[in-house]
């Protein structure tokens, strides 16, 4: 296997990080090459995951830690202290970007922002990531994944009719929003390399979280309509796009067109379900879905998932539904290459997950998130201090 050409190297990103969102987004950047570069403070013992259990691995370092930080370096900094903002504008001559994902009103005190840091790089990209921005009266509010599910009305939208609210399953607006903002930093620093200057770029959590209402919030703006939750995790409009019952579980079968109901429907062979006018179009299956489910629910319980997939396969799209424990031991993401061993000094055999980027056919490269501060004196060396200054420097708690 040839050695991947990453697309990001030779870019310095510097990142000021916390928890899910800023990490996650980071790591896209560092699994594509770029140098990024974990600012922490030494005195507050770092990216606060670091102590996050219920499983570490060492001092310092946990499996949520790891989850979120893969190929990156680490640099104890404290950025409250005048050589600390020395040192800091230093790394900033040599870098593309600074990347944040802290309260709305802390960029600014910390100097973070492309107004403080222009002079010394008028190229730099400053990415801001908060929970609600920085221009508005939420800008000093902290916030969370959740909370953002809640406000936006993701709770309204997910589980069964009359359950309480639920949030979904994993912190997917974090995700979406680390995302969001690697694309969005990526996006300046080729303008910057093309117009030689930098700015500033903002995404917030609630901003994001309410963009992913996505149809569903242009059908309520345009027309009113306030989708709710419909049985079995289905589909607002096309049906059967459901989970049925099967024999020994669950089966999710998605009809998003008509083709594939006329396809269902051989497999199924249930001509009188297809014949009967109650069902023959895309509405008309929506407005009777409650008739349509035991219909169908009694076809599905004659037989196994597994048994149902293999006739289905390459029919139209259907899924076992997994618990935790099924969908990692599947043999599928073990043979297609995204769970991966990703040795960790401690333990040799700690897994991760791949990117899931593809560059030429390859999974991208990894290797397992430093330890505080592993690459300071590495670092501030390529900057120029000596031994004995970095010593001092320790002493006296600035790195």
């Amino acid at each position: 296997m040839n050695a991947l050409k990453l697309p990001l190297k030779g870019v310095r990103i510097l990142t000021f990080e916390n928890f899910g969102a800023g990490p996650f987004g980071s790591m896209y950047l560092a699994d594509l090459g770029a140098e990024v570069i974990k600012i922490e403070n030494d005195t507050q013992g770092g990216d606060a995951t670091r102590t996050m259990g219920p499983y570490f691995l060492g001092h310092n370092d946990s499996h949520f830690f790891q989850t979120f930080n893969l190929n990156k370096r680490s640099v104890t900094l404290n950025l409250k202290t005048l050589e600390g903002q020395s040192i800091f504008h230093k790394l900033v001559a040599s870098a593309d970007g600074v990347l944040n994902n802290l309260r709305g009103d802390q960029p600014d005190k910390l100097g973070l922002t492309y107004t403080s840091l222009q002079a010394v790089n008028p190229l730099i990209v400053c990415a801001h990531l908060s929970a609600y921005g920085r221009d508005n009266e939420r800008r000093a509010w902290p916030g969370y994944d959740y909370l953002m599910q809640a406000e936006a009305g993701f709770l309204h939208l997910t589980g069964e009719p009359g359950s309480p609210p639920t949030r979904m399953g994993l912190s997917i607006i974090d995700y979406m929003t680390g995302i969001t903002t690697a694309l969005a930093l990526v996006s300046a620093l080729f303008d910057a390399a093309r117009s030689g200057a930098g700015r500033d770029v903002d995404v917030s959590l609630f901003d994001v979280a309410l963009h992913q209402l996505s149809y569903l919030g242009t059908w309520y703006l345009n027309e009113k309509l306030d989708t709710g939750r419909a049985p079995r995790s289905a589909h607002p409009n096309a049906t059967p796009v459901q989970l049925f019952r099967s024999a020994d579980g669950w089966i999710f079968i998605m009809c998003m067109t008509d083709k594939f109901w006329l396809e269902l429907m051989q497999v199924l062979q249930a001509p009188a379900i297809a014949q009967d006018p109650r069902f023959s179009s895309m509405g008309a299956r929506r407005d009777h879905r409650d008739a349509l489910t035991p219909l169908l629910d009694g076809i599905f319980e004659s037989d196994s998932t597994a048994a149902w997939l293999t006739k289905l396969q390459g029919v139209l799209p259907a899924a076992p539904v997994y618990d935790l424990a099924q969908a990692l031991e599947s043999p599928y993401p073990l043979s297609i290459g995204m769970i991966r061993n990703t040795p960790h000094h401690t333990r040799k055999n700690f897994r991760s997950f791949a990117n899931p980027i593809k560059l030429n056919g390859q999974r991208l490269p990894a290797a397992s998130a430093p330890a505080l501060g592993a690459d300071t004196n590495s670092v501030l060396t390529e900057l120029g201090y000596s031994p004995a200054e970095l010593i001092d420097l320790k002493i006296r708690g600035i790195i």
